[in-house]
């Protein structure tokens, strides 16, 4: 199925939590206050933090997410791509064509040919908030690291942080732990002018962990692919890109693609798009090199330009949804001032850019078509399949909806939260867990947090949808109400939960339900998948106690480890959900909760993964079953 990876409790949120009166709704707090001294509240409290230690401490406020290094998302990745940042952004000004990156023990040493930092400024540049020449648009025009922190961070959050800076024969160098420096060197060098940056990052900070060398050679290939002529080299392996977004595309897609990807380049936008015969809508935006997950106003505007375009190419007046219907597409913009909606600049919220990128997107589209005869006819086929089957589509849901009102008119085995997805008060937060079996269903009930968690209660084993058509659902009345909870039948832009987390046993029942339920998505809502929103929820195999601890253990061998260190324990061995009490349950969904986030290496690999395992190729599937058996 779709690659996991492993998520420990998010650190991401730190939350500044400051005793304030009656906040444990007893007595009035400044009467504890006297009695305890917790609130002598005078200028002695007041503290004045440096840059640096503002970082270590709120580290989350930086970075994000802390995290092991098994999600892409984690702390340690934001930090190399800080430094990498820079090194690009000599490139995009015109200096340099070359990047080296290796990751040795952790180390990490990144290593550009560009002007290098000026080195009389070197230790200010890497120590000192809001210094640098990324707010000077003459040195540079298109950056996203426009808040002065990037290597700040990167700096603090080092045990060892060194960097080198070569100009004109000369190099400045600077060494720093944990942000302090404690080391300066001058001289001369025959070294080619740029940067080099090593550091470390300290697991005081981010605890155990370690890099996924996939993760990063995935973003070196981006990062390629954002910058045609620019040559990445981590750990010896080259990663250069001369078609740009055609490159990205065409590796996306693979053979899967209907024609020949439309492509277009100009001095401030690039895309590339096809059709595939899988459903829904799929786009890989970027502001300045930056992946906008959740896209905003580029994507938008690319969306409705290629509608604009296609319309005025046939002369016709075709539906947006029959012509993105099964769409992939891959944009980038490069813009002087982006504003992102969130520190984490997954999505771009600049007005301004809408009208012309749908103006340029449209005139490129219209000339693609001109001179792509083959591609033109038969994306028009593709439109009018489309079409044609939407209309089939719309008769089957109008009697799955008729029988759904006739049933009940609310959505049965589903309980609701108070806040969803795009709601300023924890819309980010919201999460639907799909389960399986009332037991199941019934402890989450009790112990979820009603305003931010809902719960869907599968009644059965789901209907394997492999191969079948859109249709399938109207026909299922589970996968209807599954859908109909989730908010995504028009689009999957209107998904009304963060977080879709599927919560399944831990044993084999358990596991075909979510593979049936991950074929699903796949199948039908791919892009809930690749824009990061479906999860796996881990709960505990086992539960070792005695008299004075309790230990929940997610393996044997955490089991093991429990029973070595526990005196005289009892071990309890969960069957399935339904028999951890609503009691316990509520830790295993609350702060400590443990999440897979699934992702997707390659889109083109989605259907021959979804048949091997969820076709009717029996045969093979036994012998894989009958060779790989333990």
């Amino acid at each position: 199925m779709a690659t996991a990876t492993k998520s420990r409790a998010s650190n991401a949120t730190q939350l500044d939590l400051l005793s304030q009166p009656g906040t444990n709704g007893k007595a009035n707090g400044r009467t504890r206050g006297k009695s305890n001294g917790a609130h002598n509240y005078d200028e002695s409290k007041i503290k004045t933090l440096s840059s640096l230690e503002h970082i270590r401490l709120r580290t989350g406020m930086y970075i994000g997410r802390l995290g092991s290094g098994a999600d892409p998302d984690d702390g340690i990745y934001v930090l190399l791509k800080e430094v990498v940042d820079n090194a690009v952004d000599e490139f995009i000004s015109g200096f340099g064509t070359k990047i080296d990156v290796t990751i040795d023990a952790n180390h990490v040493s990144v290593r550009d040919y560009g002007r290098g930092v000026p080195l009389g400024k070197i230790v200010e540049c890497v120590s000192v908030i809001n210094t640098g020449a990324k707010y000077n648009d003459d040195v540079f025009q298109f950056s996203v690291g426009l808040n002065g922190v990037g290597s700040k961070a990167v700096n603090a959050l080092s045990t060892d942080f060194r960097v080198v800076a070569y100009r004109d024969g000369k190099y400045a160098e600077a060494r720093f732990t944990r942000g302090k420096l404690i080391g300066e060197k001058k001289g001369r060098t025959r070294e080619p002018d740029g940067s080099l940056f090593e550091f470390t990052p300290d697991p005081e900070i981010f605890e155990e962990y370690d890099y996924n060398f996939e993760y990063v050679e995935r973003r070196m290939w981006n990062y390629a692919c954002l910058n045609s002529g620019l040559t990445l080299v981590f750990n010896k392996q080259k990663f250069v890109s001369r078609r740009g977004l055609l490159d990205f595309l065409s590796r996306e897609v693979d053979d899967s693609a209907l024609y020949e990807p439309a492509y277009y380049k100009g001095q401030y936008l690039e895309f590339a798009f096809t059709h595939t015969s899988n459903y829904g809508e799929n786009y890989f935006s970027f502001v300045n090199g930056q992946y906008t997950i959740d896209g905003g106003t580029h994507q938008s505007a690319f969306r409705e330009g290629i509608l604009k375009g296609v319309n005025e190419f046939y002369k016709k007046n075709y539906s947006g949804v029959d012509v993105r219907e099964s769409i992939n597409g891959a944009v980038a913009v490069k813009l002087k001032e982006p504003v992102f909606e969130s520190q984490t600049k997954n999505k771009l919220g600049n007005t301004e850019v809408r009208s012309w990128i749908v103006a340029e997107t449209r005139s490129a589209v219209v000339d693609f078509l001109h001179k792509n005869t083959t591609a033109a006819q038969k994306l028009q086929e593709k439109i009018n399949q489309n079409e044609r089957l939407r209309r089939e589509l719309n008769d089957v849901k109008k009697k799955a909806k008729e029988v759904a009102r006739k049933v009940s008119i609310k959505i049965p085995h589903f309980k609701d939260c108070k806040y969803h997805k795009g709601d300023k008060k924890r819309g980010d937060e919201s999460t639907i867990f799909i389960t399986e079996g009332p037991s199941a269903a019934g402890s989450m009930v009790a112990a979820r947090d009603v305003e931010t968690q809902a719960i869907f209660g599968l009644k059965g084993v789901p209907l394997n949808v492999f191969g079948k058509t859109k249709a399938a659902i109207y026909k299922n009345e589970e996968l209807y109400n599954l859908m109909t909870a989730l908010g995504i039948e028009d689009s999957v832009e209107n998904l009304r939960f963060n977080n879709v987390v599927i919560a399944t046993d831990a044993d084999y029942d358990g596991f075909h339900i979510r593979n049936l339920l991950m074929t699903f998505f796949l199948n039908y809502f791919e892009e809930l998948v690749t824009s990061g929103h479906v999860y796996i929820l881990e709960t505990p195999i086992f539960r070792v106690r005695n008299s004075r601890e309790t230990r929940y253990c997610y393996s044997e061998k955490e089991r093991n480890q429990a029973v070595a260190d526990l005196r005289n324990p009892e071990v309890t061995r969960f069957k399935g959900l339904g028999e951890i009490s609503p009691n316990e349950f509520g830790q295993f969904i609350g702060e400590d909760m443990r999440l897979i986030k699934v992702g997707v290496r390659s889109l083109a690999k989605v259907p021959t993964t979804l048949e091997f395992y969820m076709g009717k190729n029996t045969p093979d599937r036994r012998d894989y079953i009958v060779e790989h058996l333990i």
